[in-house]
This record gives structure tokens, sequence and C-alpha cells, in this order.
């Protein structure tokens, strides 16, 4: 795992030291992404400079030290991320390579040589993004991962503005690398700002800066100095997949499909638990995180190193459950449970962390685990997206049985219910309804189940299943709210996926994986783990297990309203399952109380309505009635909140650019 950045063009190529400056600033600004080690290579007369920092993981020695060459001397790579298949690769490339080291960047550049760059992605098991500059065409490839697990920043700079250079294409790990570029303007995308406010995240392939975009995942991109204009190309799809799964469907028994998941699952584990360093694993408790660590102890000697963080305050900690889990398993558990001050002081690292706005609050107890793993180990597996694979989250049978009741009802009528949900405030229907939860059926179990009815009130009046979905997961609506904004259309808004065959909770699925998981939750889980330089790694998100869940038939994932169900079964092969059966609970923090005691006098620093009028990015108006209404303790609008506190904090950071 490492970071790199780079650029095409623009600096003066025949002062060197200029390059090595500029290299090595753009570098600097991501030294916690790779803090073992320095390395640049430039072209003056092809006007091409890489740069990369290196977290060492896979061949420790100087043999794995990049920007590195091929053999054949053709192509040069700067790589961030791990080939998980890298040694089946070298067996396919047969003995003709005289090979270097063993690292799976020398992997690459031999399959580059062998089979030309697509074709070696293609066969590639791994999380990645990286820039190879092929010599003899003088072209530029950036490529990122299947399913974005590792972020790649591009686009040209300096064209008549920025700070007096020429053009450059510049690229790296990190948007902070590429505002250390002389070239870089820095001036805010406010289209881009209101698809934060929407979904508290910036989609690919849109940024927070005007010029510079994200490669979507599953892209290849080249770019020249003859040709400027990028050309992208997808060399695998999750539409296509989901589109073949759910047509051609896994045709065995269940037993057959249980087996054959958990063969598939463990030879995941099994893969990424590869490492010349120390690892362990994040440890919730939960469905994905306890099979992702059985998996592991299953296939490990020793006791495998598992991280949990617990919380005191009620409804926030899965601690306890983690810690049965891992006793039952044999791990080698640490647990923290962390103080609300301890928390708190996060914050004001946010900002500089994520490089862009980003508002999902579980934000910070995702630092706080990798902080508290990067203790003791330098890799840490992951359950993420067993939710979007295996349709784990409580949306989709909600949207699902929302809109069977929905679609029999007039408008009008739902237009009713809307307000008679909201007669109440959350924190009333958790009093009223908190004492009968144990009295209802499993699927109906919610936690904060008074935040859910408001959410669902908001969304009663929808026309279609998409819509309806749509509101479930937008935060602000906004329109009349930023500035000068035109909101960019999206899978979700305007430029619909066919997803042809899938129904409604299956179409929700897709597009979770398509763009909540790559925008949201893995940027989330990457940017925190490098913050304090530990790799993170996926196993469900495997394409393979990918490619396994989407024919699975759907009733092999939901049945009687509960998700999960081959995965269920996998992990109670495991673990016993009455230490996992519970409802549902998010990885979040008390951001609602905090906003009223500790941050307040914070909050309303950065929420002061002259403050929002002076900078000019949104109207005060509905973010102040918002405030007082959380203030008043009417309503709870945390996740209102926190995307303008996150903008607003990350604007500060800044300097308050335009």
């Amino acid at each position: 795992m490492c970071g790199f950045v780079g650029y095409l063009g623009g600096i003066p190529w025949q002062r060197p030291e200029v390059v090595h400056l500029t290299l090595h600033g753009m570098a600097q600004a991501i030294i916690h992404r790779g803090p073992d080690a320095y390395g640049d290579w430039h072209d003056a007369g092809a006007g091409i400079a890489l740069a990369h920092r290196r977290l060492s993981i896979l061949e420790l020695s100087a043999a794995g030290a990049q920007p590195m060459q091929s053999a054949c001397g053709r192509y040069v790579i700067a790589f961030n991320g791990e080939i998980y298949n890298h040694l089946d690769l070298r067996r396919d490339l047969g003995d003709g390579v005289a090979w270097r080291g063993h690292s799976d960047t020398e992997t690459l550049l031999a399959g580059f040589s062998a089979w030309g760059i697509r074709a070696t992605v293609e066969r590639c098991i791994g999380m990645f993004a990286f820039a190879v500059w092929d010599k003899a065409e003088r072209l530029l490839t950036l490529g990122r991962d299947r399913l974005g697990e590792k972020p790649l920043y591009y686009g040209w700079q300096g064209q008549g503005q920025g700070r007096g250079q020429a053009a450059s294409f510049v690229f790296g790990s990190d948007l902070a690398a590429l505002k250390a570029h002389p070239a870089f303007a820095a001036a805010i995308n406010r289209d881009a700002l209101a698809l934060y406010m929407r979904h508290n995240a910036i989609a690919a392939p849109h940024s927070i800066y005007q010029g510079i975009h994200k490669l979507p995942p599953a892209h290849l991109l080249t770019v020249s100095l003859a040709q400027r204009e990028p050309a992208l190309v997808q060399y695998w799809s999750l539409p296509q997949v989901a589109e073949r799964g759910v047509a051609t469907p896994f045709a065995g028994s269940e037993q057959e499909a249980v087996d054959a998941l958990e063969a598939l699952l463990k030879d995941a584990v099994r893969q990424q638990m590869v490492a010349d360093v120390p690892l362990g694993a994040f440890l919730s408790g939960g469905i994905d995180s306890s099979t992702v660590v059985a998996l592991m102890q299953a296939q490990s000697k020793r006791p495998v190193k598992t991280f949990t963080i617990g919380f005191h305050e009620e409804g926030y900690n899965e601690a306890v459950h983690a810690k049965a889990v891992a006793q039952h398993l044999g791990t080698d558990h640490t647990e923290l449970y962390v103080t609300p001050q301890q928390a708190l002081e996060v914050i004001p690292r946010l900002p500089g962390l994520y490089s862009e706005p980003f508002a999902d609050s579980s934000q910070i107890p995702t630092f706080l685990v990798s902080q508290l793993a990067r203790q003791h180990v330098t890799v840490s597996l992951s359950g993420d997206a067993g939710d979007e694979l295996f349709a784990g989250y409580n949306r989709y049978v909600l949207a699902q049985n929302l809109w069977a009741k929905l679609n029999r009802l007039p408008r009008f009528a739902r237009r009713a219910g809307a307000a008679g949900l909201r007669c109440a405030s959350p924190a009333a229907w958790n009093s009223l309804l908190g004492p009968v939860q144990p009295l209802l059926p499993r699927s109906l179990r919610h936690a904060n189940v008074g935040d859910k009815l408001h959410k669902g009130a908001g969304v009663l009046a929808s026309r279609s299943i998409d819509e309806l979905y749509l509101g479930l997961v937008t935060h602000w609506e906004p329109a009349g709210l930023v500035l000068g904004a035109q909101e960019p259309l999206t899978h979700l808004r305007g430029n619909p996926l066919p997803l042809a065959g899938l129904d409604g909770v299956q179409r929700m699925m897709a597009l979770d994986a398509i763009t909540y998981l790559p925008d949201d939750i893995l940027a989330k889980t990457d940017r925190a783990a490098m913050g304090v330089s530990l790799e993170g790694r996926v196993p469900f998100l495997d394409h393979r297990v990918v490619e396994f869940a989407w024919a699975l038939p759907q009733h092999m994932k939901l049945q009687g309203g509960v998700g999960k169900w081959a995965l269920r079964q996998v992990l109670y092969r495991h673990v016993p399952k009455e230490l996992i059966e519970r409802p549902k609970m998010g990885f979040g923090v008390p951001i609602d109380s905090w906003l009223r005691g500790p941050l307040r006098e914070w909050a309303e620093d950065l929420l002061g309505e002259s403050r929002l009028r002076r900078e000019g990015f949104f109207n005060p108006a509905p973010i102040r009635q918002k405030w007082a209404e959380h203030l008043s303790g009417k309503r709870n609008w945390q996740y209102h909140l926190w995307d303008v506190l996150m903008f607003q904090a990350w604007l500060e950071n800044e300097g308050g650019c335009q």
C-alpha cells in the first residue's frame, strides 16, 4: 500500500532541480500513505515525471522500490495497492522472466510487457491504482481496480490560470498531492458541492475542484501531450455482472451454494493474508467482519490479531459482541473503549485526512479503530461490502415493503401519512416504540427507529421505487441550498442504468455497489487507514466473490425479510448463531447529542449566518432553521448538519479557497 503522484508537461524541464522539488513537494503531502521510502523518476525529453511514497508490505528490500522500470525498459510504473494473485501470474508468464525480486509491482510490469496493459489488468485479482508510462508510445496510462478500493485523481491544470505555469496533466492518489503542483488552481466546483450535499460524499468522476476528476472504478485512462483529451476505457462492468448473474443464476442447491461461497471466500481471505509485515483484522462482531475473521482463523496456525473499539453510550457499542466472537474463535483480541473526548479530538484531523469534503460520521470510529490496529499491525482486513453483495442494509427491506404498500395508495393518502409520521420527533418515536421492539419479528426490529420513520416520511409520495430509493439515500435537496450550482446527473438521479432483469431490491443493491460503496464506504476506509499508514484489505471485493454473489438467486440472500442468508450459513459453521443474531447497528458516534453539547460552540461558529453569507456557498436560511430545530431537541438533523460542518471545516482548513 502506497501513494503516488505525477505530472505530464508544464514544468521547465531544462531545470532538473525544479522537477525534483516539485515531485518531492507533491509526494511529501501524502507521506502518511507511504512513510517507509521515497522515489522519483522523470524523463525531461518526454515531459513526464513520477514520484512514489512506499509503505512496505511485500518485498521489503530495495527490489520493491518505485517508480519501477520493466526489464525490457519500455514501461515505468508508480503503483498503489496489492495484486493478490501475482504469484499465479508469474507462473503464467513462464520461466523466461529473470525476476529481480518478488514484488507484485514487478509482476505487473512483466505482464504489461508480455500481454499488454489491459490484458494484464483483466487477469489481476486485487485492489490497485497505478500510473504507467510507455516510453515507446509516449503514452501515460492510469488504471483503477474494479470496485474502487484505491483512489486516483487527475486533470489538466494551469491553462492560463493558477500560478502562471504552462498546462500540466496532474495525477495522484490524493488531492493534497495535486494541490502541491505549482499549476494547481484550487477552484471549488460548486456542482460537485451540490452532489456532496445530497449524498455526504462526492461521486466519481467529480471532485471538489474544477478540472480535477476521479478515475471511475474498473477504468483505464490514456493521455499524451500529443492527444490532450483523456480517453477512458472500461475493462469490467458491475452492471453487466449483475445483469448476467440475475439472467443465469447459480443452479445448484442451497447447500451447494453455501459450500461454493465458503470456498470462494476462504480463498479470497487466504490470498489477502499474504504479507511480509504483521497482519490482523477489524472485528465488530457483526456478520461480515466475523465471517472474515472466522475464515482467517481457520487458516492460521496462530491467533489472528483482531481489533475493535467500544463506546460507553448506549446504542453505539458493539464491542461486547465483538469480544464474544473473538473469544469463541480464539483470536488475539484488542479492544479500546473510547471516551467522548478521544472521539472529539479526531474531528480537527478530518479535513486533512479526506482532502475534500466528506461527511459520513462513521469516519470517526473508522479512524479510531485504524489507529488502534496500527499500533500492532501494518495490514488489516475488514468486512466491508457484505451489505451491498448480500442484501444486508435495512433500507432494502424497508424500501421493498414501503413500495409494495404505497403503490396501492393514492398520492394524497401518502402525503397524509407523511404528515402523521412527522407529528412526533424521532426521540418521541424511539421512546414510544423502543419497549415494543423485542416483541416484534426480527425483520421489523431497527435501532434508532424514530430517525428511520422520519426518513421514511420524506419519501412517501414517491412515484417509483427508484424515486423512493433516491429519497432514502438523500440528505439535502441541493436546489436553493448550494448557490450557483447545477447538480450533475448521476445513476441515481437523471441518468439511470438499465439493469435489465433486476427487481427493486436488486436495483438498489447494484446502485449501492456502483455509487455508495466506492464513493463513501471505500473512500472512508482508505483515507482513515492510510491516515495512520495502515493497509486495509477487503476480501468481499475479490471480483470472483462479487460475480458469484450476483449469481446467487435472491432467495439465497434475502429470506423472510432478513438479508445475508447464504453468508450467515457460512458464518454459522464457525460461530454459534446466538452470538450473531441481533438488530443491525450502524458503526457510528452520537453526533446528535454532541452537537447540542461539547460541539455546540464549534458548530455555531461554522454555521453562523454572517459567515455563511460572507463565504457565499450556501443559502443560510435552511441551515439555520435545521440548526435551531436540532438544538431545541424537536428534530434530529445530525446528518444534514454534519454535511455542512464537514464542508465548512474543510473550507477553513483550505484557507477559504474559492
